[in-house]
């Protein structure tokens, strides 16, 4: 896993930054290496600086990795910059100027260095889909913050409250068009923030992991996480992701998939996010009512009228002559929970949550709750080698479980 008792030093590079190429544009001086004022990391816009880079951090027990995308943007979306930090230094990797990441990849598989994230769950699956890179050795900060009884996982949230330290995460930066370049002053110091401090706040919250006795734990949630890959969403049934949609007769489901279809024609068109196209909810409207006037429809935007309507207008009638959609029939095994017994199971995870002082959701799997609610006792074996549940859990309150059902047969308590 590449976890690390010791502690780190604190991050010294809070100074000026360091530019190599220059992701604004600008060739670098001398050496490559060009101090300049106002944000933070070395801009990395070349792969032979990159490998240099790499090999240097391959030394480190321990460094810090975000990225920013363009999803807001973008369509579809790419990772538009790679964050690292070490001990005493932030990279700012622009991979729209670097064509081969590979090194990058080998560091982030290698487990005897740490990787430290802030909630990895999404930066992982964009690793997987746009280089195939495995993450090897990962710490998740917002992971560990939960398990030591943290309540508000953000970032600055964490961080204000296990360091003192403040950070803006600006919406409007959080949610910048990070493929556009030259990259402000601003953006830079926003992207080498995400990554500055988590040396120290990992190194904080192993210590109190350590003290509460969760390292353990965390160790699992951890090693979890890293076996996420990213899927495709079902190119054939996706609009039925489409809030609303479960509302919709087949006639209905019928003229949602055509226009959504047509939605991400226009989307991959334009390059813009499907949602900057038109609303899922204005789709929903004229699924219903596929006559609807659409200059009154909310959310068609400029779609609304003019030439563009033409196109919505095409969907809908092509929507309507094909037919009535039957949904797909779900695979998974169906059961009806025993309500009055699935609240007493809650309820006895909620005491042992607030025994623990954690979030009731990390003690034990709902969907095992619920099947256990349908058998009771008689399920209880299984239950216990679900791949839900948690080698921590079993150990650290499967007992108590037991006692409780078994205190409790039949769900009379």
């Amino acid at each position: 896993m590449g976890f690390s008792a010791a502690a780190q030093a604190p991050n010294s590079a809070a100074g000026s930054i360091r530019s190599h190429g220059d992701v604004n544009g600008a060739p670098a001086n001398g050496a490559g290496l060009e101090q300049t004022a106002g944000d933070l990391g070395e801009r990395i816009t070349t792969r032979s600086r990159l490998e240099e880079v790499v090999e240097s951090a391959q030394g480190q027990p321990r460094v810090a990795v975000d990225l920013e995308s363009n999803n807001f943007h973008r369509y579809p979306d790419r990772v538009c910059l790679v964050q690292l930090a070490t001990s005493d230094a932030v990279y700012i990797i622009d991979p729209l100027s670097i064509e081969d990441m590979t090194p990058l990849g080998e560091l982030l598989a290698n487990a005897a260095v740490e990787k430290v994230f802030h909630s990895a769950n999404s930066d992982i699956r964009l690793l997987d889909r746009d280089w195939n890179f495995r993450v090897r050795g990962l710490f998740d900060t917002s992971i560990a913050a939960s398990f030591v009884g943290s309540e508000k996982l953000g970032l600055a949230a964490v961080l204000n409250e296990h360091l003192g330290i403040e950070i803006d995460k600006n919406k409007k930066l959080q949610r910048a068009d990070w493929s556009r370049r030259p990259l402000t002053g601003a953006l830079l110091r926003y992207a080498a923030l995400d990554v500055l401090h988590l040396d120290r706040l990992a190194t904080l919250l192993y210590e109190r992991l350590d003290r509460l006795g969760r390292m353990e734990w965390v160790k699992e949630e951890c090693q979890r996480l890293e076996g996420i890959r990213f899927v495709a969403p079902d190119a054939e049934w996706r609009f039925l992701s489409v809030k609303g949609s479960r509302d919709l007769d087949g006639r209905g489901l019928a003229v949602l998939r055509s226009l959504y279809a047509f939605r991400e024609k226009e989307a991959l068109r334009r390059d813009r996010p499907p949602f900057k196209i038109f609303s899922d909810a204005a789709m929903v409207v004229l699924a219903g009512s596929p006559n609807s006037d659409l200059v009154r429809v909310t959310g068609l935007g400029r779609y609304g009228e003019g030439r563009l309507s033409m196109g919505v207008r095409q969907a809908i009638h092509a929507g309507i002559r094909t037919g009535p959609v039957r949904r797909p029939r779900k695979r998974t095994v169906v059961f009806r929970e025993n309500r009055t017994r699935l609240r007493l199971l809650k309820d006895w995870r909620a005491g042992e949550a607030n025994r623990l002082k954690l979030s009731a959701f990390l003690l034990w799997p709902t969907a095992s709750l619920a099947r256990l609610s349908t058998r009771w006792t008689d399920g209880l074996d299984d239950e216990m080698e679900s791949e839900e549940v948690r080698r921590w859990q079993r150990q650290e309150i499967g007992e108590a479980l037991w006692m409780f059902m078994h205190r409790c047969r039949d769900g009379n308590c």
